[in-house]
């Protein structure tokens, strides 16, 4: 009788979930147009309920409603079946496999879909089954396909099929991370049983505790988040994971949210600039501002151009604010303590000025709550710490015209640091410039995949000198010259002649003039009070990137009156206060890719979302094999 009134619940429930979500989800229908290279035994695992999604039979889906509950009333066999295994389940246990097929890391039912709808009905997390794994042909334009491969790779090294992500990339740098994890194993154990039973399965369970599961992202979206900031320890701490989660859930909201503003003008803002931000800040008499760099100013023109700003706002703000700065900041794993003693110090404000500093910076925020952290980075924003970064790639449209009206040969050279999108746009941008004085130009790449080193630099530079580049781009100067040091550029347009690796003329560069942009920052600061605090599972809070360019005086160009003739300076005068007053977009259609694609149809403008994540080369643009 027990049993009877499981099934007329499992019925109610069945029905509930047909009427909103329909029936089960079946394998047949899925496969009709997949072509499917494999099928591979592997034999009998312990899998996930939750990722037992349907069965593999049209006749089998039409019983159960999405959620496995039984929708079929009345007397009949399939009741009476599920009844006499409730009463076993109730009686001794479950415990015969089922048989499954495993497609895209989801699962199938073959034969077992009454012992499923059981266990689903009280709650159970796994079941044994017998597996059989379908792999589909690999699809490069399909984001879950590729995902898919990625995880073929993790499960044959790991044999962990209980993690997935929403995101390319993501296996890998777990795997990554799992290289350094080395715990105390006892004997018979390896350390990927010890990971996903000691660690993830932890992590698991306080993050669901916490309400975790209320996100549209999965567990292992968020166990890679946490430990990209906190590393794979031996042993998790309850407590410290507990605090740390808190914080980090109300970032984790935003994890796959389409929901960001890019703020491009300052004189548009609603409220401050920064009054959107989360985080409480008492202000004191004066404001305690710590900068950090990663390189010392003497020997780094990016830390040299932000050393200026911090010079600019003492001396416009010096009767409202104490600055600081810290040099030689470790590019590794130590940046963490001397971020966090700048916070333990008193610091309201904590500029970090490279984006290697993002994860111990983030890691800080979270931590710190009442001090407001900025990572200088076009990074996507967090709510307890902001980015901030400028449209560099409108100057470097600029200095793309002098390239292209100054190169003999019309082969031009860029020494690019790593292929990250802001990078990529700017050669884009640099290529288009070219271009349009010049359309024989080619542009050259060269990666040095580091983000300030002379020797990989000077390696990039002979590479584009073997192209036979009589212009190259960001040449690294070991001694800054002319006008340039006023604004700490290090790099520069050069043009060379007669194959010599020196250059004969030093034409251009973009310039940042960081102390605007910290103006601009610590004045909203001084002037508004943040009491907006998100709910950290609201659908309506939004994020905001700051990401100011030349109409905001933030980022310019610096260019030889000496060597640039006179036509092209006015050619780029022009087309700079067009620029500057929104007339005309560098990304503005048609473009192609390298490949042939169109990006960008005629007359229309790539949006500033599009620019920020651009991961394409414009069809002038050769580049060596970079990570898409």
């Amino acid at each position: 009788m027990e049993a009877e009134n499981h099934y007329k619940e499992a019925i109610k429930r069945g029905k509930k979930e047909y009427l909103l979500e329909g029936k089960l989800v079946c394998l047949e229908e899925i496969l009709k147009d997949e072509e499917i290279v494999a099928n591979i035994e592997l034999g009998t695992l312990e899998i996930p309920l939750k990722k037992i999604i349907g069965t593999y039979s049209h006749l089998r889906s039409v019983s159960f409603s999405k959620n496995f509950m039984p929708i079929i009333e009345g007397k009949s066999e399939f009741k009476s079946k599920w009844i006499a295994l409730c009463n076993h389940h109730l009686e001794e246990g479950i415990n015969q496999p089922i048989k499954v097929y495993e497609y895209l890391n989801y699962f199938y039912v073959i034969e077992g879909n009454k012992r499923v709808s059981v266990l689903e009905y009280f709650g159970a997390f796994s079941i044994t089954a017998e597996v059989i794994r379908l792999v589909p042909k690999k699809k490069d334009h399909d984001v879950i396909n590729n995902i898919y491969y990625e995880f073929l790779d993790f499960y044959n090294k790991t044999k962990i099929n209980s993690i997935w992500f929403t995101k390319k990339h993501s296996f890998h740098k777990l795997m990554a991370l799992l290289k350094e994890y080395k715990p105390e194993l006892k004997i018979g154990d390896n350390k990927y049983k010890h990971f996903k039973n000691f660690i993830y399965d932890t992590f698991r369970e306080v993050y669901h505790r916490l309400g975790g599961q209320k996100l549209p992202i999965t567990t292992g979206d968020a166990f890679l988040e946490y430990v990209s900031l906190y590393g794979i320890n031996e042993t998790i701490n309850i407590d410290e994971l507990e605090n740390r989660l808190k914080q980090l859930l109300k970032e984790l909201v935003h994890f796959r949210d389409k929901n960001i503003e890019i703020q491009t003008d300052s004189e548009n803002e609603t409220g401050g600039m920064l009054s959107t931000i989360s985080n409480l800040i008492s202000i004191p008499k004066k404001l305690k501002v710590a900068f950090v760099y990663a390189r010392t100013i003497k020997t780094s023109g990016w830390t040299y151009g932000h050393e200026l700003g911090r010079r600019y706002i003492d001396e416009k703000l010096g009767n409202q604010i104490i600055t600081k700065y810290i040099e030689s900041v470790p590019e590794n794993d130590q940046d963490y303590n001397y971020i966090k003693t700048l916070a333990e110090e008193g610091n309201d404000v904590i500029f970090t000025t490279s984006p290697i500093f993002r994860n111990a910076t983030l890691r800080c925020a979270l931590e710190y709550p009442n001090v407001k952290f900025f990572n200088c980075s076009d990074d996507r924003p967090y709510e307890h710490m902001s980015c901030y970064f400028g449209r560099i790639y409108e100057p470097r449209f600029l200095t793309g015209i002098i390239a292209g009206a100054m190169t003999k040969t019309n082969i031009i050279g860029y020494a690019a640091t790593n292929p990250s999108s802001e990078v990529i746009s700017g050669i884009n941008s640099f290529a288009l410039g070219a271009k349009i004085v010049n359309p024989y130009s080619e542009v050259k790449v060269a990666w040095t995949r580091e983000w300030n080193s002379h020797e990989k630099f000077t390696n990039a530079e002979e590479k584009l000198h073997s192209k036979n580049c009589d212009v190259i781009s960001n040449r690294n100067l070991k001694v800054a010259r002319d006008e340039t040091e006023r604004y700490g550029v290090y790099s520069m347009l050069c043009s060379f002649e007669n194959g010599s690796k020196e250059p004969n003329k030093y034409l251009a560069a973009p310039i940042w003039n960081w102390g605007v942009y910290y103006e601009k920052i610590l004045n909203n600061i001084l002037n508004d009070s943040f009491k907006f605090i998100v709910d950290m599972f609201s659908q309506n809070s939004k994020l905001i990137n700051f990401w100011y360019g030349m109409s905001e005086g933030v980022v310019d160009i610096y260019y030889s009156k000496k060597y640039v003739p006179v036509p092209v300076q006015k050619l780029v005068q022009a087309m700079k206060k067009m620029v500057v007053s929104n007339e005309f977009n560098p990304f503005t259609g048609p473009i192609y890719d390298n490949k042939g694609t169109l990006k960008i149809a005629e007359d229309e403008e790539a949006a500033p979302d599009d620019i920020l994540n651009m991961r394409w080369m414009v069809d002038n643009v050769e580049a060596e094999e970079y990570v898409k």
